[in-house]
């Protein structure tokens, strides 16, 4: 992977709904599938990485999916930003999420989900008043890497993979990586 060029990344449109769901599912699955019942991952998987899902995030005006190809037009990962969903207690005005950040195990590690994240933090900057996101609370690696943007951990919840429910964090933003 090294000696490849660096996949590109650009703002995804309707005809990327397939090739995001197929993406958002296998990366799902990729990384934590083996967590949970067939039946659980399932139920999931048709809900939230549903070419319905993605298609109606893609024709929210204030939500924005970034997705990542290498050069002979594999998706390798995407980042998504919309209006803030998460159980976020007391939520404010003008809340965004950082929704997704997925990048195939054969491309982490390189760069790719920083400039993934980077892209999304801009957006978020310019669009919302109030940044947050959701990450599972074994996740180290995701963790340190959001904390170096400026996100801190402030509640737990459980986070709903079909029956089967996850402890997560909720992080929100508190500085920008320029204070």
């Amino acid at each position: 992977m090294s000696d490849q060029p660096a996949p590109t990344i650009s703002i995804a449109t309707i005809a990327d709904a397939a090739t995001l769901a197929e993406l958002g599912s296998s990366t799902f699955v990729e990384s934590f599938g083996h967590m949970y019942s067939d039946d659980d991952l399932q139920a999931f998987l048709s809900t939230n990485h549903s070419q319905d899902a993605y298609r109606k995030a893609l024709n929210n005006p204030e939500s924005r999916i970034w997705i990542a190809h290498t050069e002979y037009g594999s998706a390798v990962g995407f980042a998504s930003v919309s209006p803030c969903h998460l159980p976020v207690p007391d939520q404010p005005p003008r809340a965004g999420e950082l929704g997704r950040l997925y990048i195939r195990k054969s491309h982490q590690g390189v760069g790719l989900g920083v400039r993934l994240l980077e892209h999304a933090l801009a957006f978020l900057d310019a669009t919302f008043d109030h940044h947050y996101l959701s990450v599972f609370s074994e996740n180290l690696g995701a963790q340190r890497l959001y904390s170096r943007y400026g996100f801190e951990i402030f509640h737990e919840y459980h986070f709903m993979v079909g029956n089967h429910a996850d402890e997560e964090f909720l992080m929100r933003r508190t500085r920008s990586i320029a204070d």
